[in-house]
């Protein structure tokens, strides 16, 4: 059997304010050419559908038009739910689905079971909607997986793994899932991690976002991964890159220097290194047209946002709340009180994944 692997699409994302909708059309366009050039069996999307619990109505008119082609072709599809989706709006219509061989599981307490079955029998395919990280395990720990095949689908931070800037961050800083849960499976396919990558074996795989979500992810090669299964189970795995409608890069030089450079559509970064401030950055849109912000290198900081703060997206919900209630009050965080707005901070997420 051969099963194309992707994940965190993030339907209705937008990059530094630019919505990227037609980037994202434009991209599952590109993976249903491939669907058909390597005559695909099955399809497995790994969580973060969309890009937040209630979705633009944009987001949510091309997951049904996405699922309407794959109803279509009769190809059996199999998508959990990630961090950023709602569990009820994920599943919303998903008996109906069913009957087109689109299998939707999301909600964290609910894993699904799907058998699909190709030349030498069964293949047994566990899904597995995202879940706290202890949550996780012990329900991995209660499942009763049966002799031959199997496969996990399942969004997690797997030990070992390499972030972008671009992933929502856990709370608490403990979500980290140990790989050996998933022994018992021929082949793991992950959502969550937007850089594609293997953690501790061949067979356990994060297939990384269709597109560059974060300016960090400028060198990515974006790609979907193909398994291939045998008799015995996993044989194979490669990756196919993906071609985006716009890239996402970071140019560096002087104002002077950018001024001249050729025409680019891509979605840029600019960093001047500059000494002097410069007013009139907008003077680069000829040659940058799609540039989305400007900093400059000797301090890294966004024109939009002087003076520079410590603020940074990397550091995550808990950390960036810590640096604002100390620049507030001029006093640190108690650890009491960091372990009240994290706890706090888990039942409002999860909340928003049920809602």
């Amino acid at each position: 059997m051969k099963l194309l692997h992707t994940a965190d699409w993030h339907l209705g994302k937008t990059l530094k304010g630019a919505p990227l909708i037609d980037d994202q059309k434009f991209i599952l366009d590109q993976i249903f050419d491939i669907i058909d050039r390597e005559k695909i069996d099955a399809l497995l999307i790994a969580g973060d559908v969309y890009d937040r619990a209630v979705p633009p109505i944009d987001a949510v008119d091309l997951l049904n038009d996405t699922l309407n082609r794959l109803a279509e072709k009769n190809l059996p599809t199999l998508i959990i739910a990630g961090n950023h989706d709602s569990a009820t709006r994920l599943n919303f219509g998903s008996k109906l689905f069913e009957s087109r061989n689109i299998h939707i599981a999301a909600k964290s307490d609910e894993p699904a079971h799907i058998v699909l079955r190709d030349a030498f029998g069964e293949i047994y395919f566990t899904l597995l909607p995202f879940a706290e990280p202890d949550a996780l395990a012990a329900t991995i720990e209660q499942l009763n997986i049966p002799r031959g095949r199997n496969v996990a689908v399942a969004h997690a931070f797997l030990t070992g793994g390499i972030e972008s800037e671009s992933e929502r961050k856990f709370v608490g800083g403990s979500a980290n899932v140990d790989a050996k849960i998933f022994s018992d499976f021929d082949y793991v396919a992950l959502g969550h991690l937007h850089r594609p990558q293997k953690i501790s074996a061949e067979n356990i795989r994060y297939a990384g976002s269709p597109l560059k979500y974060s300016f960090d992810e400028a060198n990515h090669q974006k790609s979907v991964t193909i398994v291939e299964l045998d008799a015995q189970g996993f044989v194979d795995a490669k990756k196919i890159p993906l071609t985006p409608r716009r890239d996402v890069r970071i140019v560096t030089g002087t104002f002077a220097e950018l001024l001249r450079q050729s025409r680019t559509e891509s979605y840029v970064q600019i960093i001047l290194t500059d000494d002097a401030y410069i007013y009139d950055t907008e003077l680069l849109r000829d040659a940058f047209p799609n540039f989305l912000e400007v900093k400059r290198k000797n301090h890294l900081q966004s024109y939009d946002d002087e003076p520079a703060q410590s603020f940074r997206r990397e550091d995550g919900i808990s950390e960036q709340f810590a640096k604002f209630f100390e620049s507030v009050t001029n006093e640190p965080l108690t650890d009491e009180e960091r372990t009240t707005f994290e706890n706090f901070l888990r039942e409002l997420e999860r909340a928003e994944r049920e809602a």
